[in-house]
């Protein structure tokens, strides 16, 4: 009897263009497992949010697997432990995945390979990026650190090579391991739960993925101006189907790349994401520490304060008095998501107008975003604040009523902010400076010409 291999599944749960998949169905007979390992990442495991997406993931991928003949065993603890108790428990040879570049992943493929010492091999495939992170280098023979450059030599590279169907049989072993029943995980809230809203809004999976491209590509030539518009339904919302890799990156660009010139726009945010875990490789603390020196040293408004915990918490439930940020903040805690420019607005403010270190925003968006991914997360949140390698300046500080009238938010505020349902542009993107803000609405926590002088002040300070 040939002794199976074991496929395991991480931030990959598909089928189709799948490396590590494919490599193990060659082989024969197949283990296909997901660990929920909320040991190895300690403080980095997944929000409550992601959990919600991770449970109907896992849900459609078992399904999936069962049409080839196979099913997905499920274990919880830590994943270098329990994939060496399956290898010699099983008498598997091999143990197939695909690369993954998180920090706390490098240390769990490495502790493997020990502990697996001589009895198995850990074999790794490509497919999480377009490139793997590293492989492009500056003229120097350094890895890049800004995203232009980065752009200009990936692009050169592409177009990906041609996706692959998935196995048309997926071979079960002799006998299958125990495994954990998913509902036992208890990944789902229940009290409260607080993600009703988010079942009207996603079907997680990989045939969920393959419906949003589908659904995407007769608007993607209008991106480059939807990107900004909260109130059109012009974006992909592929976000958290690519982080959970139910789609592929280069199946997304070779279903898009033809659509025409404008589409560029779109695939240089799937490059952002290529670029965003090369940041992260060459800088893992990147999540927790700021990147230039001198903001290490930056005046923070102080947590434990009661005072700026309050605003935090305002901030957090949409309740700020700025339409456009308490729109964004409420749509991410019904949704789990938040709209491409709506979430650089509220990022924004929290950073500049409360004058509140970007790693708490950071967490609280690592909670609540269905698509929470620790390199795309911790650039976006360090563009934002100017501390980043290659960010934003500081001093350039967003006018969150400006920005909202500027890209037409009304409809998306009256959508999100039922207080203001009734309140007619261009009122609503100001109800308060316009007279027209009803009672049952907060006013805002702080003038916007105040909060641009205090965030100015205070980067004088470490300039």
């Amino acid at each position: 009897m040939t002794s199976p291999t074991i496929l395991w599944f991480r931030r990959d749960l598909r089928l189709s263009d799948q490396a590590a998949v494919a490599a193990a169905a060659a082989n024969g007979p197949v283990i296909p497992v997901y660990i929920l390992d909320d040991e190895t990442p300690k403080h980095r495991k997944m929000g409550g949010a992601s959990r919600w997406w991770l449970h109907h993931s896992l849900k459609s991928l078992d399904t999936d697997l069962r049409t080839k003949g196979s099913r997905l065993i499920l274990r919880r603890g830590k994943a270098a432990d329990i994939l060496a108790e399956l290898s010699q428990e099983s008498g598997a040879q091999e143990i197939h995945a695909l690369h993954h570049y998180e920090p706390w992943w490098l240390n769990a493929q490495k502790d493997l390979r020990i502990k697996l010492s001589d009895n198995a091999e850990v074999v790794l495939h490509h497919g999480n990026y377009l490139l793997p992170p590293g492989i492009l280098k500056t003229g120097s023979g350094g890895p890049y650190k800004i995203y232009t450059p980065f752009w200009k030599s990936l692009r050169e590279r592409m177009p990906p090579t041609q996706t692959s169907d998935a196995p048309e049989h997926i071979a079960a072993p002799h006998a299958w391991p125990v495994s954990d029943d998913l509902d036992d995980w208890h990944l789902l809230p229940s009290k409260p739960d607080w993600a009703t809203g988010f079942v009207d809004e996603w079907n997680p999976g990989e045939a969920g993925a393959n419906e949003a491209i589908e659904i995407f590509v007769d608007k993607a030539a209008q991106y480059d101006e939807g990107r900004n518009l909260p109130s059109e339904q012009l974006v992909s919302r592929l976000s958290p189907h690519l982080h959970f890799g139910e789609i592929s990156p280069a199946a997304i660009w070779n279903r898009l790349a033809g659509q025409g010139a404008k589409v560029e726009t779109y695939l240089k945010e799937i490059v952002w994401r290529d670029y965003a875990q090369n940041v992260i490789q060459q800088f893992p603390q990147y999540g927790g520490e700021s990147y230039r020196e001198k903001f290490r040293a930056f005046p923070w408004r102080d947590m434990t304060d009661p005072a700026v915990r309050k605003e935090y918490d305002a901030w957090c439930h949409g309740q700020t008095g700025y339409p456009i940020v308490d729109a964004g903040m409420r749509e991410l805690w019904a949704t789990g998501w938040m709209h491409n420019r709506v979430r650089m607005i509220a990022a924004s403010f929290l950073i500049k107008h409360l004058l509140i270190d970007w790693r708490e925003g950071e967490r609280w968006f690592w909670d609540t975003l269905v698509d929470a991914d620790f390199a795309s997360n911790s650039v976006n949140w360090q563009w934002v604040s100017g501390t980043g390698v290659d960010s934003n300046m500081f001093v350039r500080i967003m006018a969150p009523l400006t920005q909202s009238e500027k890209f037409n938010a009304g409809d998306y505020i009256r959508k999100w902010v039922p207080e203001l349902a009734d309140v007619s542009d261009p009122y609503v993107h100001d109800p308060e400076e316009s007279g027209a803000k009803p009672a049952r609405y907060r006013s805002k926590i702080i003038a916007h010409k105040e909060a641009r002088a205090r965030a100015l002040d205070a980067y004088a300070q470490v300039k």
